[in-house]
Protein backbone atom coordinates (compact mmCIF):
# COMPACT_ATOMS: atom_id res chain seq x y z
CA UNK A 1 0.00 0.00 0.00
CA UNK A 2 1.34 3.42 -0.95
CA UNK A 3 1.92 6.09 1.68
CA UNK A 4 -0.94 8.59 2.29
CA UNK A 5 1.09 11.19 0.38
CA UNK A 6 1.05 8.91 -2.67
CA UNK A 7 -2.61 7.94 -2.32
CA UNK A 8 -5.71 9.69 -3.67
CA UNK A 9 -9.25 8.59 -2.83
CA UNK A 10 -12.28 9.16 -5.05
CA UNK A 11 -15.83 8.59 -3.77
CA UNK A 12 -18.84 8.63 -6.10
CA UNK A 13 -18.72 6.83 -9.46
CA UNK A 14 -21.92 8.24 -10.93
CA UNK A 15 -22.59 9.82 -14.32
CA UNK A 16 -20.01 12.53 -13.66
CA UNK A 17 -17.80 10.85 -11.09
CA UNK A 18 -17.05 7.73 -13.11
CA UNK A 19 -15.35 9.44 -16.09
CA UNK A 20 -13.68 11.92 -13.74
CA UNK A 21 -12.15 9.05 -11.77
CA UNK A 22 -11.05 7.33 -15.00
CA UNK A 23 -9.22 10.48 -16.10
CA UNK A 24 -7.74 10.86 -12.63
CA UNK A 25 -6.33 7.33 -12.68
CA UNK A 26 -5.02 7.86 -16.21
CA UNK A 27 -3.39 11.14 -15.19
CA UNK A 28 -1.77 10.04 -11.96
CA UNK A 29 1.65 8.42 -12.21
CA UNK A 30 1.72 4.64 -11.58
CA UNK A 31 3.40 5.19 -8.21
CA UNK A 32 0.15 6.64 -6.90
CA UNK A 33 -2.62 4.40 -5.58
CA UNK A 34 -6.21 5.40 -6.33
CA UNK A 35 -8.82 4.36 -3.79
CA UNK A 36 -12.39 4.15 -5.10
CA UNK A 37 -15.73 3.88 -3.34
CA UNK A 38 -19.33 3.72 -4.54
CA UNK A 39 -22.58 2.04 -3.52
CA UNK A 40 -22.88 0.64 -7.06
CA UNK A 41 -20.71 -2.48 -7.18
CA UNK A 42 -21.19 -2.85 -10.94
CA UNK A 43 -19.65 0.61 -11.45
CA UNK A 44 -16.68 -0.41 -9.32
CA UNK A 45 -16.15 -3.62 -11.28
CA UNK A 46 -16.44 -1.80 -14.61
CA UNK A 47 -13.98 0.85 -13.42
CA UNK A 48 -11.40 -1.71 -12.36
CA UNK A 49 -11.54 -3.37 -15.77
CA UNK A 50 -11.38 -0.09 -17.69
CA UNK A 51 -8.27 1.24 -15.94
CA UNK A 52 -6.44 -2.06 -15.61
CA UNK A 53 -2.72 -1.52 -16.14
CA UNK A 54 -2.85 2.22 -15.49
CA UNK A 55 -1.74 1.98 -11.86
CA UNK A 56 -2.90 0.57 -8.53
CA UNK A 57 -6.63 0.76 -7.75
CA UNK A 58 -8.05 -0.40 -4.44
CA UNK A 59 -11.67 -0.54 -3.32
CA UNK A 60 -12.64 0.97 0.03
CA UNK A 61 -15.94 0.92 1.89
CA UNK A 62 -16.48 4.45 3.15
CA UNK A 63 -15.14 7.94 3.76
CA UNK A 64 -13.42 6.95 7.00
CA UNK A 65 -11.20 4.46 5.16
CA UNK A 66 -10.54 7.02 2.42
CA UNK A 67 -9.35 9.77 4.77
CA UNK A 68 -7.41 7.36 6.94
CA UNK A 69 -5.36 6.13 3.97
CA UNK A 70 -5.10 9.13 1.62
CA UNK A 71 -3.96 12.73 2.02
CA UNK A 72 -6.23 13.80 -0.84
CA UNK A 73 -9.89 12.78 -0.85
CA UNK A 74 -12.18 13.78 -3.72
CA UNK A 75 -15.93 13.22 -3.57
CA UNK A 76 -18.52 13.62 -6.32
CA UNK A 77 -21.81 13.15 -4.50
CA UNK A 78 -25.39 13.64 -5.72
CA UNK A 79 -27.06 15.59 -2.92
CA UNK A 80 -26.85 17.06 0.57
CA UNK A 81 -27.89 13.89 2.47
CA UNK A 82 -25.10 11.95 0.74
CA UNK A 83 -22.55 14.67 1.54
CA UNK A 84 -23.56 14.74 5.20
CA UNK A 85 -23.37 10.95 5.44
CA UNK A 86 -20.00 10.65 3.73
CA UNK A 87 -18.37 13.55 5.57
CA UNK A 88 -20.07 13.82 8.96
CA UNK A 89 -20.96 10.29 10.07
CA UNK A 90 -19.04 9.73 13.30
CA UNK A 91 -18.34 6.07 12.48
CA UNK A 92 -17.81 5.97 8.71
CA UNK A 93 -17.31 9.62 7.77
CA UNK A 94 -14.34 11.40 6.23
CA UNK A 95 -13.77 13.78 9.14
CA UNK A 96 -13.64 10.89 11.59
CA UNK A 97 -11.14 9.19 9.30
CA UNK A 98 -8.93 12.27 9.31
CA UNK A 99 -9.06 12.37 13.12
CA UNK A 100 -8.13 8.68 13.36
CA UNK A 101 -5.19 9.16 11.00
CA UNK A 102 -3.97 12.18 12.98
CA UNK A 103 -3.68 10.08 16.12
CA UNK A 104 -1.04 7.82 14.55
CA UNK A 105 0.48 9.75 11.65
CA UNK A 106 -0.11 13.54 11.60
CA UNK A 107 -0.18 14.85 8.02
CA UNK A 108 -1.87 17.57 5.99
CA UNK A 109 -5.02 16.34 4.29
CA UNK A 110 -7.26 17.95 1.67
CA UNK A 111 -10.88 16.82 1.44
CA UNK A 112 -12.83 18.12 -1.53
CA UNK A 113 -16.42 17.93 -2.74
CA UNK A 114 -16.98 18.46 -6.48
CA UNK A 115 -20.76 18.08 -6.73
CA UNK A 116 -23.25 20.92 -6.90
CA UNK A 117 -24.56 20.96 -3.36
CA UNK A 118 -26.65 23.47 -1.41
CA UNK A 119 -24.48 26.22 0.06
CA UNK A 120 -25.83 25.56 3.56
CA UNK A 121 -24.52 21.97 3.45
CA UNK A 122 -21.11 23.04 2.17
CA UNK A 123 -20.83 25.55 5.01
CA UNK A 124 -21.98 22.93 7.54
CA UNK A 125 -19.19 20.58 6.47
CA UNK A 126 -16.70 23.47 6.50
CA UNK A 127 -17.71 24.31 10.07
CA UNK A 128 -17.31 20.68 11.15
CA UNK A 129 -13.84 20.61 9.57
CA UNK A 130 -12.85 23.79 11.39
CA UNK A 131 -14.08 22.39 14.70
CA UNK A 132 -12.19 19.14 14.15
CA UNK A 133 -9.00 20.99 13.21
CA UNK A 134 -9.18 23.10 16.37
CA UNK A 135 -9.72 20.06 18.60
CA UNK A 136 -6.85 18.14 17.01
CA UNK A 137 -4.45 21.04 16.50
CA UNK A 138 -2.00 19.68 19.08
CA UNK A 139 -1.45 16.51 17.02
CA UNK A 140 0.48 18.39 14.34
CA UNK A 141 -1.93 17.35 11.59
CA UNK A 142 -4.01 19.69 9.48
CA UNK A 143 -7.14 19.39 7.39
CA UNK A 144 -8.54 21.65 4.69
CA UNK A 145 -11.98 21.40 3.14
CA UNK A 146 -12.40 22.61 -0.44
CA UNK A 147 -15.57 22.95 -2.49
CA UNK A 148 -14.85 22.55 -6.20
CA UNK A 149 -18.04 22.11 -8.23
CA UNK A 150 -17.66 21.43 -11.93
CA UNK A 151 -19.10 22.71 -15.18
CA UNK A 152 -19.02 20.89 -18.49
CA UNK A 153 -21.44 18.03 -17.97
CA UNK A 154 -20.88 14.35 -18.76
CA UNK A 155 -19.20 15.17 -22.07
CA UNK A 156 -16.65 17.40 -20.33
CA UNK A 157 -16.13 14.75 -17.68
CA UNK A 158 -15.38 12.13 -20.34
CA UNK A 159 -13.10 14.43 -22.33
CA UNK A 160 -11.26 15.71 -19.26
CA UNK A 161 -12.16 19.31 -20.12
CA UNK A 162 -14.19 20.27 -17.05
CA UNK A 163 -14.13 23.71 -15.49
CA UNK A 164 -13.68 23.77 -11.71
CA UNK A 165 -14.88 26.61 -9.49
CA UNK A 166 -12.89 26.26 -6.29
CA UNK A 167 -13.57 27.63 -2.84
CA UNK A 168 -10.51 27.31 -0.59
CA UNK A 169 -9.51 29.28 2.48
CA UNK A 170 -5.83 29.49 1.54
CA UNK A 171 -3.66 29.46 -1.56
CA UNK A 172 -1.74 26.34 -0.54
CA UNK A 173 -4.93 24.27 -0.35
CA UNK A 174 -6.06 25.62 -3.72
CA UNK A 175 -2.74 24.75 -5.36
CA UNK A 176 -2.80 21.22 -3.90
CA UNK A 177 -6.36 20.74 -5.13
CA UNK A 178 -5.48 22.15 -8.55
CA UNK A 179 -2.78 19.54 -9.05
CA UNK A 180 -5.37 16.77 -8.76
CA UNK A 181 -8.19 18.59 -10.55
CA UNK A 182 -5.88 19.19 -13.50
CA UNK A 183 -6.15 15.50 -14.39
CA UNK A 184 -9.92 15.89 -14.78
CA UNK A 185 -10.19 19.34 -16.33
CA UNK A 186 -8.32 22.08 -18.13
CA UNK A 187 -5.74 23.66 -15.84
CA UNK A 188 -6.50 27.08 -17.29
CA UNK A 189 -10.14 26.55 -16.30
CA UNK A 190 -9.55 25.86 -12.61
CA UNK A 191 -10.48 29.03 -10.77
CA UNK A 192 -9.90 30.05 -7.16
CA UNK A 193 -13.21 31.79 -6.55
CA UNK A 194 -12.64 32.72 -2.91
CA UNK A 195 -13.06 31.08 0.48
CA UNK A 196 -14.94 27.82 1.03
CA UNK A 197 -18.47 28.23 -0.30
CA UNK A 198 -17.52 30.66 -3.05
CA UNK A 199 -16.98 27.85 -5.56
CA UNK A 200 -20.50 26.61 -4.96
CA UNK A 201 -21.94 30.12 -5.34
CA UNK A 202 -20.12 30.58 -8.66
CA UNK A 203 -21.44 27.22 -9.89
CA UNK A 204 -25.02 27.89 -8.80
CA UNK A 205 -25.03 31.25 -10.59
CA UNK A 206 -23.54 29.67 -13.72
CA UNK A 207 -26.17 26.93 -13.65
CA UNK A 208 -28.90 29.50 -13.18
CA UNK A 209 -27.87 31.18 -16.42
CA UNK A 210 -27.28 27.90 -18.27
CA UNK A 211 -30.71 26.52 -17.36
CA UNK A 212 -32.51 29.63 -18.52
CA UNK A 213 -30.57 29.76 -21.79
CA UNK A 214 -31.43 26.10 -22.41
CA UNK A 215 -35.09 27.04 -22.51
CA UNK A 216 -34.51 30.31 -24.39
CA UNK A 217 -32.39 28.63 -27.10
CA UNK A 218 -34.92 25.82 -27.42
CA UNK A 219 -37.75 28.31 -27.88
CA UNK A 220 -35.83 30.23 -30.53
CA UNK A 221 -34.84 27.14 -32.52
CA UNK A 222 -38.34 25.72 -32.27
CA UNK A 223 -39.67 28.92 -33.85
CA UNK A 224 -37.26 28.31 -36.72
CA UNK A 225 -38.34 24.67 -37.02
CA UNK A 226 -42.03 25.56 -37.07
CA UNK A 227 -41.32 28.12 -39.77
CA UNK A 228 -39.63 25.49 -41.92
CA UNK A 229 -36.18 27.07 -41.80
CA UNK A 230 -32.90 25.25 -42.19
CA UNK A 231 -32.21 24.92 -38.44
CA UNK A 232 -28.58 23.89 -38.91
CA UNK A 233 -27.95 27.02 -40.95
CA UNK A 234 -29.94 29.04 -38.42
CA UNK A 235 -27.65 27.66 -35.70
CA UNK A 236 -24.55 28.59 -37.71
CA UNK A 237 -25.82 32.16 -38.07
CA UNK A 238 -26.75 32.42 -34.38
CA UNK A 239 -23.31 31.15 -33.39
CA UNK A 240 -21.59 34.06 -35.14
CA UNK A 241 -24.19 36.56 -33.97
CA UNK A 242 -25.56 38.03 -30.75
CA UNK A 243 -27.67 35.00 -29.86
CA UNK A 244 -24.72 32.64 -29.51
CA UNK A 245 -24.51 30.74 -26.23
CA UNK A 246 -23.11 27.45 -24.93
CA UNK A 247 -26.37 25.63 -25.69
CA UNK A 248 -26.42 26.63 -29.36
CA UNK A 249 -22.70 26.08 -29.91
CA UNK A 250 -21.84 23.09 -27.70
CA UNK A 251 -25.03 21.14 -26.95
CA UNK A 252 -27.60 22.10 -29.52
CA UNK A 253 -31.10 20.95 -28.53
CA UNK A 254 -32.24 20.11 -32.08
CA UNK A 255 -31.55 16.47 -33.08
CA UNK A 256 -29.11 16.13 -35.96
CA UNK A 257 -27.72 19.65 -35.87
CA UNK A 258 -24.59 18.60 -33.98
CA UNK A 259 -23.01 15.16 -33.71
CA UNK A 260 -22.15 13.51 -30.40
CA UNK A 261 -24.45 15.65 -28.28
CA UNK A 262 -27.41 14.36 -26.23
CA UNK A 263 -30.08 15.62 -28.62
CA UNK A 264 -28.61 13.49 -31.41
CA UNK A 265 -28.76 10.32 -29.32
CA UNK A 266 -32.28 10.51 -27.99
CA UNK A 267 -31.35 13.09 -25.31
CA UNK A 268 -29.46 10.40 -23.42
CA UNK A 269 -26.23 10.84 -21.50
CA UNK A 270 -26.46 14.52 -20.65
CA UNK A 271 -27.48 16.70 -17.71
CA UNK A 272 -30.86 15.34 -16.71
CA UNK A 273 -33.87 17.64 -16.77
CA UNK A 274 -34.63 16.94 -13.12
CA UNK A 275 -31.10 17.89 -12.07
CA UNK A 276 -31.28 21.04 -14.16
CA UNK A 277 -34.51 21.91 -12.36
CA UNK A 278 -32.82 21.31 -9.02
CA UNK A 279 -29.85 23.58 -9.72
CA UNK A 280 -32.08 26.31 -11.12
CA UNK A 281 -34.09 26.13 -7.91
CA UNK A 282 -30.83 26.47 -5.97
CA UNK A 283 -30.05 29.63 -7.94
CA UNK A 284 -33.49 31.01 -7.26
CA UNK A 285 -33.06 30.32 -3.54
CA UNK A 286 -29.63 31.96 -3.54
CA UNK A 287 -31.12 35.06 -5.18
CA UNK A 288 -33.81 35.20 -2.53
CA UNK A 289 -31.23 34.75 0.23
CA UNK A 290 -29.13 37.71 -0.94
CA UNK A 291 -32.08 39.89 -1.96
CA UNK A 292 -31.47 39.85 -5.73
CA UNK A 293 -34.57 40.46 -7.86
CA UNK A 294 -35.18 37.84 -10.57
CA UNK A 295 -37.77 37.50 -13.34
CA UNK A 296 -36.94 34.46 -15.49
CA UNK A 297 -36.41 31.77 -12.86
CA UNK A 298 -40.06 31.12 -11.98
CA UNK A 299 -41.42 30.61 -15.54
CA UNK A 300 -38.39 28.49 -16.45
CA UNK A 301 -38.89 26.32 -13.37
CA UNK A 302 -42.56 25.92 -14.28
CA UNK A 303 -41.61 24.82 -17.80
CA UNK A 304 -39.04 22.29 -16.58
CA UNK A 305 -41.43 20.84 -14.01
CA UNK A 306 -44.21 20.48 -16.58
CA UNK A 307 -41.89 18.75 -19.06
CA UNK A 308 -40.44 16.37 -16.47
CA UNK A 309 -43.93 15.16 -15.49
CA UNK A 310 -44.30 13.68 -18.99
CA UNK A 311 -42.68 10.23 -19.28
CA UNK A 312 -41.52 11.08 -22.79
CA UNK A 313 -39.12 13.65 -21.40
CA UNK A 314 -38.51 12.54 -17.82
CA UNK A 315 -34.90 11.53 -17.14
CA UNK A 316 -33.64 12.96 -20.42
CA UNK A 317 -31.00 15.63 -20.97
CA UNK A 318 -32.35 19.08 -20.11
CA UNK A 319 -32.22 20.17 -23.75
CA UNK A 320 -35.19 17.84 -24.26
CA UNK A 321 -37.27 20.96 -23.52
CA UNK A 322 -36.86 21.63 -27.24
CA UNK A 323 -38.70 18.39 -28.04
CA UNK A 324 -41.30 19.20 -25.37
CA UNK A 325 -41.91 22.61 -26.97
CA UNK A 326 -41.96 21.18 -30.48
CA UNK A 327 -44.53 18.53 -29.56
CA UNK A 328 -46.71 20.87 -27.52
CA UNK A 329 -49.52 23.12 -28.66
CA UNK A 330 -49.24 26.87 -28.14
Amino acid sequence: MASPAKTVAFIGLGVMGYPMAVNLRNGLSPEYTLLICDVNKEAISKFQKQVAGKGPVKVINNGFEAANAANMVVTMLPNSPAVKAVYLDTRTGIISGVEAAAASSPEKKIIMECGTIETATILEVAKAVTTSAEINSSSGSSISFVDAPVSGGPMGAEDGTLTFMVGANDKASFEAAKEVLGHMGKKESIFHCGDVGAGTAFKVINNYLSAITSLAASEALNIGTKMGLDVKLLTDVINVSGGQCWVTSKSNPVPGVQANVPSSRGYEGGFRLELCTKVLQMGSELAEMVGARTILDKPTLDAFKEASKDERYHGKDARVVYKWLNESKR
